[in-house]
């Protein structure tokens, strides 16, 4: 009988090519959640700024509660501003800052991955699921 191979060890910071793999990976879960991306998204295109109401209605599928606790995510990573006015009944605007408007493109890239692959991705897992 030769030898048990020993299973290969990959360094987490050769993946992702950082000497804090821990943190990118803490980021790339936040941002690659599925609502952060549509709110991103649908934020860019209501022109960057935006009324809670507006998002609310820009993202299909989202409840008010994930709607604010995203938002919130996004506040607390400087990736948007919230700013209130003193008016009756109140509101609020979110902006997005210049590093939110840097998530754009690869947030873009992203999705238009998806829009040209989603049919190979479908066959794959029907073929998958056949076996």
């Amino acid at each position: 009988m030769g030898k048990a191979s020993q299973p290969r060890q990959l360094d987490p910071a050769a993946i992702c090519r950082s000497s804090d793999p821990l943190a990118v990976r803490e980021l790339l879960t936040k941002i690659g959640d599925k609502w952060t991306i549509f709110v991103v998204l649908s934020l860019d295109l209501l022109g960057g700024r935006a009324r809670f109401s507006e998002l609310e209605r820009a993202v299909p599928g989202i409840s008010q509660r994930m709607l604010s606790s995203t938002l919130k995510n996004l506040e607390r990573d400087g990736m948007v501003i919230r700013e209130m006015f003193a008016e009756v009944p109140p509101r609020v605007e979110y902006e997005m800052t210049d590093l939110g408007r840097s998530l754009l493109r690869p947030t873009q890239g992203l999705v238009d991955w998806a829009k040209e692959n989603w049919q190979q991705v479908r066959e794959a897992q029907s073929s998958y699921d056949e076996r």
